[in-house]
């Protein structure tokens, strides 16, 4: 491995341009002090950036030291920063390697944005390539875990990712490049060391290349991983509808398209559902059973041959809203756009058709009259019945979709319920040769 090889490697990926300014995390273990030294003998535009853990006592502090001391030697800028990890992972309940992670790639992101850099480049190599696919193999995290270590994600760079480490200490032993040892690295308690001392030497035992194969491996199934999101993706395109903020697919449309579960998951993976939640939805799909699944964000209801997708919202109108007595007409706008109007001499009124309208008789009315949404165990007489019914039946007889039955408002006088807005007055506030005012509502 020589400075030829990552210039090759930046220059044909692409990973930065040469005017570009670099922060390199540098912990001052061989893998990063490496890409410090060749960054500077290609002359590239870079920064050193250090993060202290206060995990290791003494052996931290004189980490810290050795990063300063190296970007005093490389003519860079440096900058350092201590945590106290360990206080921090309690508070927020995670692990300390977990906090350790969060805070390391944040403070890298603030001082790239504050100093004007373009990319944080970590020193991430093939060797972390391979253990990292073992570890999601053994997790069973799927095609998304088996897709190696992105070069580029974001403003995060790996130019490293061209090397093993066997390049990297054979580079460092050829130029005399001193380097900090972190001796945790040599404890098997973390999967990953296990992986690295224990499981990849036993392989290598029986295949000694197993290394370079399993990179070119990985390499193929993110290549063919692009394949697929993009037969995904136009599939997507051609069979998801939009409605508003509402997605919808045909599930006849889905059960034909080739691998049910692989289709969901491209339709769903986006919106926040997991592969647990994908299996079970694919499970019922030939069932006429209503099924509802929330993600984090989104929630995806099975019902009328389709799938429908809406995003998470709290629910409008938990508190009623109170129109008060009004000479001739009002006007709303919130929760929804709503006229009253009232009609005297109505012995030639004619009832409009329109179901954005209700005619009531306006001496059975209790202001102030309601606007809310429905509530379970809610009733009234439709109109052209005598018995009670409850809204749940009614929604029911009427084919109401989840959502509608959601979006449904009440006009409510009282206790009782006088319009199912846009769908059904009360009977018993129905307009009669008896009614002498009307209340006429459109919404």
């Amino acid at each position: 491995m020589n400075l030829r090889d990552l210039i090759k490697f930046v220059e044909t990926g692409k990973i930065f341009l040469p005017d570009e300014n670099i922060v390199l995390a540098v912990s001052g273990g061989i893998d990063s002090v490496v890409m410090a030294h060749m960054f500077a003998g290609a002359k590239f535009r870079f920064a050193i950036a250090h993060c202290n853990f206060g995990l290791r006592g003494a052996d931290s502090e004189s980490d810290a030291a050795f990063v300063r001391q190296l970007a005093g030697q490389l003519h860079v800028r440096c900058f350092t920063e201590k945590f106290d990890t360990a206080a921090i992972a309690v508070n927020k309940g995670i692990s300390i390697q977990m906090a350790a992670r969060d805070l390391r790639y944040d403070w890298f992101d603030r001082i790239r944005k504050e100093n004007g850099f373009d990319h944080v480049a970590t020193a991430h190599h093939l060797d972390d390539q391979v253990e990292t696919f073992l570890i999601n193999l053994i997790r069973g995290t799927g095609i998304a875990g088996l897709h190696g270590i992105p070069v580029r994600n974001g403003n995060i760079i790996r130019p490293m990712m061209f090397a093993f480490r066997k390049d990297i200490e054979e580079y460092a032993l050829h130029h005399g490049i001193s380097y900090r040892v972190d001796l945790s690295n040599n404890e098997n308690k973390y999967l990953r060391n296990k992986i690295r001392h224990d499981l990849v030497p036993l392989i290598c035992t029986l295949n000694p290349e197993f290394p370079h194969g399993l990179t070119e491996s990985i390499r193929r199934i993110r290549e063919f991983e692009q394949v697929g999101n993009r037969i995904l993706e136009e599939w997507r395109r051609a069979h998801l509808r939009t409605d508003g903020d509402n997605r919808s697919v045909e599930i006849a449309s889905l059960l034909s398209a080739g691998p049910v579960e692989t289709y969901a998951w491209g339709i769903l993976s986006p919106f926040g559902f997991n592969e647990t939640q994908v299996s079970n939805l694919v499970t019922c799909l030939n069932s006429e059973a209503r099924k509802i699944f929330i993600s984090p964000t989104h929630r995806l209801v099975k019902e009328r041959g389709q799938l429908v997708i809406s995003p998470l919202k709290k629910r409008a109108g938990a508190k009623p809203v109170r129109i008060g007595p009004f000479i001739h007409k009002k006007h709303i706008t919130k929760p929804l756009p709503v006229t009253f109007e009232r009609i005297t001499g109505a012995e030639n009124y004619e009832i409009p058709s329109a179901g954005n309208t209700a005619s009531l008789n306006f001496s059975k009315l209790l202001f102030p009259l309601a606007l809310r949404k429905w509530q379970q165990g809610d009733a009234f007489y439709p109109l052209g019945m005598k018995k009670r019914k409850k809204l749940s039946d009614f929604f029911i007889d009427q084919k109401f979709s989840l959502k509608e039955k959601e979006d449904a408002w009440l006009l409510c006088s009282g206790k009782d319920i006088v319009w199912i807005i846009g769908h059904r007055i009360d009977h018993r506030y129905r307009v009669t040769p008896a009614t002498r005012e009307i209340l006429l509502v459109t919404a």
